[in-house]
């Protein structure tokens, strides 16, 4: 008896092992569309010192090149929810997959400023669905105990996305090789779509389909006997509760969640993130980085270390918890912005200081406010209609960033660099204050249960 017990834990053991690889390994697969969302994004960076001299682009011009993946990405986080919710998780990413690759060998190729800026379009239409669908698979496909490491695996690839890219604009410089800074963006385009083919769709829009035989095996992959029975339950309450669309997120129950999705999604843009992203060898240079590959290597470095604090979330995660560490993440980013504000005060900024508090900065970031606004608006939103509100939040998201990016430049112009960063500090401490009043914790909850919440 005692032997058969054991016989039965240890198959129940090696199951389990089984359930979290499969788990793991598809968060990492889907994640590869975290990564380019941050490789087509920040390959620009250094890209743009020698696209403005190939294309002779002026302030404007170098502005809308920079930003017009942005306008894409806006245009594909508005409909990427309903491509999402329509046709599925996986097909979409399918989709997305092929245009990332298709679209960067043309950025690569392009040889005048007009194919340029049509194919940066489509990359960032590319983009802007990647952006929610990535953590809204993820979150749907991950249990509850490791779904803040897991969605945050997004926040990871991103940031990895970001330092290779920042890498490989680095080992091109040299040459001024522009055009394989983007063409390069095919070969983890061809990664995610040989992964994609073989995920599963996720149970959650199987279950909005009334597909419930089909969402038990999916879970069964994912968790154990007790852990379906439950979610199955649980989802044929809520979609049993009523078939919501969109405006319904305008009932009051839904108001609260709709407000901190499009407010934070704002807050994480407008408090400068990514005009150092974007602008950092052109800030660097004005601080005193004559050389373009020093001002990129530069850049690299602030991208690794945004990886690692990354790497230091995920595990912080679901022990903390959400909120405290957006909390913490705020108020980092806003002291750090002040002391840059100080620093740049004096005659003759010393390079390294910039350089540290930039750092901190994004480290601050990494740690709360860039990983915690995707899970949240991946948790927070119903089961049939989560796709489309994850729309609306990341619309929000792409909006600001593009506003904040198309203008950055001119702001500087206006309000010198001190001003804008300034500016920005100011916005850190408001969202401060926003996130501390509305921002609830997810931690330890399933979806449904977070959803039942708001009632």
């Amino acid at each position: 008896m005692n032997e058969s017990a054991a016989l039965e834990s240890t198959d129940l053991s090696r199951q389990a092992i089984v359930r979290r690889r499969f788990v793991v390994l598809t968060s990492i697969t889907v994640a590869v569309g975290g990564f380019l969302f941050g490789y087509d994004t920040a390959v620009i960076s250094g890209a743009i010192l020698f696209v403005r001299e190939q294309f002779h682009l002026n302030s404007f011009t170098t502005e809308i090149a920079v930003s017009i993946v942005l306008a894409g990405a806006l245009v594909g986080a508005a409909v990427g929810g309903y491509l999402g919710d329509r046709f599925g998780r996986r097909l979409t990413l399918l989709v997305t997959a092929i245009t990332f690759g298709i679209f960067s060998i043309t950025t690569g190729l392009a040889n005048s400023a007009l194919v340029f800026v049509i194919s940066r379009l489509f990359v960032g239409a590319a983009v802007g669905v990647s952006s929610m669908l990535t953590p809204l698979y993820i979150a749907e496909l991950a249990p509850e105990k490791h779904r803040g490491a897991l969605v945050t695996l997004n926040q990871l690839a991103i940031s990895a996305g970001v330092v290779i890219a920042y890498y490989v604009d680095y080992l091109l410089s040299g040459a001024g090789n522009w055009r394989w800074m983007f063409m390069s963006a095919m070969f983890p385009s061809l990664l995610l779509l040989a992964g994609v083919i073989y995920l599963p769709e996720t149970p959650r829009w199987l279950a909005a389909r009334q597909r419930f035989d089909d969402a038990a095996r999916v879970l069964s992959q994912i968790e154990g006997p007790r852990e379906v029975e439950r979610d199955l339950e649980e989802l044929h309450k809520v979609t049993a509760a009523g078939k919501l669309r969109v405006q319904d997120l305008l009932q009051r129950r839904f108001t609260k969640p709709l407000i901190v999705g499009i407010i934070l999604a704002a807050f994480q843009q407008i408090t400068g993130i990514n005009t150092i992203v974007y602008y950092a060898p052109t800030i660097f240079q004005m601080v005193g980085f004559s050389s373009a590959s020093v001002a990129i290597l530069a850049t690299f470095l602030i991208g690794a270390v945004g990886l690692a604090t990354t790497v230091l979330s995920m595990f912080l995660l679901d022990k903390v918890g959400r909120r405290p560490l957006l909390l913490v993440s705020l108020a980092g980013m806003g002291l750090m912005l002040l002391h840059l504000v100080y620093t740049l005060g004096s005659p003759s900024p010393t390079k390294w200081i910039v350089i540290i508090d930039i750092l901190l900065y994004l480290a601050a970031f990494d740690l709360g406010l860039g990983p915690i606004f995707w899970l949240l608006i991946s948790e927070i939103y119903p089961t049939t209609v989560r796709g489309q509100a994850m729309s609306l939040a990341t619309v929000a998201i792409w909006a600001c960033d593009f506003l904040v990016t198309a203008t950055f430049l001119t702001l500087v112009d206006h309000l010198g660099m001190r001003g804008c960063f300034l500016l920005f500090a100011f916005l850190c401490f408001l969202a401060l204050v926003f996130s501390f009043r509305m921002v609830p914790e997810t931690r330890g909850r399933t979806l449904e249960e977070i959803e039942m919440s708001w009632n």
